[in-house]
Parts: C-alpha cells; sequence; structure tokens
C-alpha cells in the first residue's frame, strides 16, 4: 500500500511505535534510548530548528558519527520538514567545502569530534552556514555555537504537513568515479524501501536486535540501521568508531545481535581475522551484503562457520536501498538474486536494446518507487541517470536460465580482450578464493602489441607469499585462456571510496601516468 498524499516519514515510525515506549530503540556508546523517549527527542529537535529559523526545505548539513543523537538529527529534521543533506565522515575538508556550497545549507549538525574539521572547511569557501548544532561536544563549545542537549528541554512541535513526494533529505554519491552527487530524495522514498525490502525481502522483526557495519550516512546503512529496525519496532545497536574486524566482532557478541549488514571487503576481512567469534558466542539469524557483488567464496565460508546465510543484494544511492537481491531460503552464491518485488529490472545492450538471451551482458535499468528526484543543479547528469520511470544503474549484469542475476562490473570497468567482453569482478572473484591472497582489484592494460589484457592488483593475507608465476598459473587453471591475467603486480592496499568499493578508475590513472 503507497503511502497517502500527505505524508511525514518521520512522524510515520513515531506513531508505528507509539505502543513500544518503553523497549529500547537505540543502543549506542553511551547507553540506551526507549521508543518514548526517542519520539520526544524527535519533537523537541524540530523545535529547535524551528528556533532557528529555518524553514520548510532548507538545507541542514548533517556530520556526525553514529549514535542515537544522529537518529534523533534527521528524524527530527524531517519532522520539522527541514532537509538533512547527510555526508560521509571520513572525507577531507575539501570535500565538505565542496557539499556546503553545494548544498547551501544553512546550518550544520555535527558530532563534537568532527567540529575541528568542520571548523576548516567553512574557512576554505564559500557558504551560507548560519547556525552549528554540536552533538556531545569533546572541548568547550566556540561562542554562537549550540549545545545539542540544550534543547532536552524544549516543548515537543508538530510535524510539518509533508508531501510523499517532496523533497526530504539528500545523500551524496560515493564518489566511485569521481565528483559526488547531491542525490535528492522524498519522504515516500523511506517508506517504500522500509516496506518492500525491509520487510517484504529481510522479514525483520520486533524482536530482532540489528547491526550495521555500513554507516548511517550511507543509503545502505541508513536503511539497515535506521529506516528498517525502526518500522518493525526492532533494536538498532550503533557505534562511532570504524567497523573493523574486531570492533563488529565485539558488537556482535556483546549485543547479541540477530541480524547483521556488511559489505564484501568487510566479510573477507573477518573471515581472514584470528579472532573470528565462534558460532556459540552469537545469536545471527541473518546476515545482509551490499555495496559490491559478494564472491561466491566469502558468502560460502561465512555460511560455513556461522550457519548463516548472507543475503547478497545490488541497491545504489539513487535508487536508496536494494533492488536486486537473493532471499533468504533461496540464496545462490555468486549472482545478485532477482528483482525486489514493487522493482523491475531490465539488461539492455549497447544500442539500447533490451537483452533477453541467458548468459548475455547488458546494461541493468531498474524501475521502482524508490528512486530519487535528481542529483541538485546537475542537469545533464540527471537526464543521463533517470530517464522517465527508468534509473541506470551504471552496472552490467547477466541473467541466467532460473532468472538469477550475475554482476559483471561497471560499465566503465568492463574490458574487450580479443573482442569478448571480460568481467574485472569475475577474475577478482576467481583471484581471492586462493588460500594466501586477501583482495584483487582488475583492470586492462595496452600491452606491447596495442592489444588490451587483463592486469592484477593483488593483496596478500598477513603472512603469506606468492610470485607472479604462481598466480597466473592459478588464474589459467580456473579461467579461460583470454581472460587470466596477464600483468600482476602485487600492493599493500586497493584504493577505495568509504563504502569499501574499489575505485578501479584510481588504479587505470596510476597505469595510464607511469
Amino acid at each position: 500500500m503507497a503511502p497517502p498524499t500527505a505524508f511525514n516519514f518521520a512522524q510515520h515510525l513515531l506513531l508505528a511505535n507509539q505502543a513500544r515506549h518503553g523497549k529500547t530503540a537505540v543502543i549506542d556508546d553511551l547507553g540506551t534510548v526507549s521508543y518514548g523517549d526517542l519520539a520526544v527527542q524527535v519533537r523537541r529537535f524540530a523545535t529547535g530548528l524551528r528556533g532557528l529559523g529555518l524553514k520548510r526545505e532548507e538545507r541542514v548539513l548533517l556530520l556526525m558519527h553514529d549514535s542515537s543523537d544522529w537518529v534523533v538529527a534527521f528524524l527530527g529534521a524531517l519532522y520539522a520538514g527541514v532537509v538533512p543533506v547527510a555526508v560521509n565522515t571520513l572525507l577531507t575538508t575539501e570535500d565538505y567545502a565542496f557539499m556546503l556550497s553545494n548544498s547551501r545549507a544553512q546550518a550544520v549538525l555535527v558530532s563534537g569530534a568532527l567540529l575541528p574539521t568542520l571548523q576548516n572547511a567553512l574557512a576554505l569557501g564559500s557558504h551560507e552556514v548560519q547556525h552549528l548544532v554540536v552533538s556531545r561536544p569533546t572541548s568547550a563549545l566556540p561562542e554562537g555555537t549550540i549545545h545539542m542537549a540544550n534543547w532536552a528541554s524544549l516543548e515537543p512541535g508538530l510535524p510539518a504537513s509533508t508531501l510523499a513526494d517532496e523533497p526530504a533529505f539528500w545523500l551524496y554519491s560515493s564518489g566511485s568515479t569521481g565528483q559526488p552527487k547531491g542525490t535528492v530524495h522524498t519522504q515516500g522514498n523511506l517508506y517504500w524501501t522500509a516496506e518492500l525490502y525491509g520487510k517484504g525481502v529481510l522479514r525483520l522483526r520486533e524482536s530482532d536486535v540489528v547491526f550495521s557495519a555500513a554507516k548511517l550516512f550511507f543509503a545502505y546503512g541508513l536503511g539497515n540501521a535506521l529506516t528498517f529496525p525502526l518500522a518493525v519496532g526492532a533494536t538498532v545497536v550503533l557505534m562511532a568508531e570504524r567497523p573493523t574486524p574486531q570492533a563488529v566482532f565485539k558488537s556482535l557478541v556483546e549485543h547479541q545481535a540477530t541480524v547483521f549488514y556488511g559489505a564484501p571487503t568487510g566479510y573477507g576481512g573477518m573471515l581472514a581475522s584470528p579472532d573470528l567469534p565462534a558460532p556459540s558466542q552469537v545469536a545471527l539469524r541473518l546476515c545482509s551484503s551490499a555495496g559490491e557483488a559478494l564472491p561466491r567464496d566469502i558468502g560460502e565460508r561465512w555460511s560455513a562457520h556461522f550457519g548463516c546465510e548472507v543475503i547478497d543484494g545490488i541497491g545504489s544511492t539513487e535508487l536508496l536501498h536494494v533492488f536486486l537481491s537473493n532471499r533468504p531460503g533461496d540464496v545462490r552464491y555468486g549472482t545478485t538474486g532477482k528483482a525486489v518485488p514493487g522493482y523491475e529490472v531490465q539488461l539492455r545492450g549497447e544500442e539500447g536494446q533490451v537483452v533477453t538471451g541467458p548468459n548475455e551482458i547488458g546494461d541493468l535499468y531498474i524501475q521502482g518507487p524508490s528512486s530519487a528526484l535528481m542529483y541538485w543543479n546537475n542537469r545533464d547528469k540527471t537526464r543521463d541517470t533517470f530517464q522517465g520511470v527508468w534509473t541506470k544503474s551504471g552496472d552490467k549484469y547477466s541473467r541466467d536460465t532460473d532468472g538469477y542475476y550475475t554482476y559483471a562490473g561497471r560499465n566503465d570497468d568492463m574490458l574487450k580482450v580479443s573482442g569478448i567482453y571480460v568481467s574485472p569482478f569475475e577474475v577478482e572473484s576467481m583471484l581471492v578464493t586462493h588460500p594466501a591472497i586477501l583482495e584483487a582489484a582488475v583492470i586492462g592494460k595496452t600491452d606491447a602489441d596495442g592489444l588490451v589484457k587483463t592486469k592484477a592488483f593483488i593483496v596478500l593475507k598477513s603472512g603469506q607469499s606468492l610470485n607472479e608465476e604462481e598466480v597466473k598459473a592459478f588464474a589459467k587453471a580456473h579461467l579461460a585462456p583470454y581472460k587470466y591475467p596477464r600483468f600482476i603486480e602485487f600492493v599493500s592496499e586497493l584504493p577505495k571510496t568509504a563504502t569499501g568499493k574499489i575505485q578501479r578508475f584510481k588504479l587505470r590513472d596510476k597505469e595510464n601516468s607511469v
């Protein structure tokens, strides 16, 4: 059922949880917040924003570490009809300066630990920021800034009379191919992802305790750790620190999370860790993966260890969450499953024709109710991505005879070797099955004859050693002759976005500059 025309998502969540007044909604580094307290804090925060003179649809930058304050700030802004622009906490001052200018934010909601970085960004360029609201300051606040705790005694306000289709919040794209883009989402988009994926596919329960390694400022993390669990009355575990394997293990064991969300890089790192907990130490019933396609080997090894399926799916900032996914009880590792009910997907060839042949690679297009409105002030890229009811993903996929979709790489990552398309992801997935290899990234390299061949950048596991010929021999034994990497380079790490996506364009740029 679609949300009504007049719809405020924050109000929708608060009303849905009225009967859970005393139940724990959020557990963070400082303690717990009940659903009743969360409702009061959200309404008071909205009053505080209005008291600053902020008007409907004006933007506020949200630069905060994961905590109950993040949840309150995001929902409080939605409740007030103000537009939160949630941004990555791991970026540079230059990135923040760009986002402040691009979004025309009138205020910033910032964690105390990030305040110095923000102040440096404010000093770099032009912006319209008039107010700083600080969560959990780590030192005395500069004059003129507002301690978020000061709003704890304000009178709870009424929700803004927003529409389901009006701009509600922004997320910046991860920048895996360059400059981030301000992606504008609606009040209704949050509702749709919770209904179609959180409830429809993952089947989250009120009794669940959920923990997401992906942070709230990511589209994936926002659904995982806010939209989905609060929509069913579950309990969310949040932590401010980076999700290292040790930090994740500690949280899973201490809080006995039943649902865990991660990314392929994280799952691989955890499996390689000597601190991997025993199955008896955790309470996992379901795991989720997104960000990049999950290699079959990683999914199978995780399931073999914990006895818990990893539901691999693909989503995007533009669609807000996962639209193509495996299902509980129907996991086919090595594939991304089938379209989430409520979404339609198409594969299209180079001339735009719909690809219907089995195992034929095509560009992935999606039609669904959670598509963003646009990229802010970027008409050309908006037109290129949002094509009528269809959204172009930028990914290439194939579909097998049973209807399961398999990832074949990004449009700009696909290689043509000996006249045949080669998926970098296919080669990478095979390479990481070697017991000595932790990660791999594959790009095209022109050989002495001017022909494109595959080159692999290899990160070895700690204490392991391999040489080029050993890698090539392993690849030849598992790949078609034209696919195996002719060039091998061992590196200590791979360039990635903060979501863990490999930035192959940086490897290509490095190769071309040599």
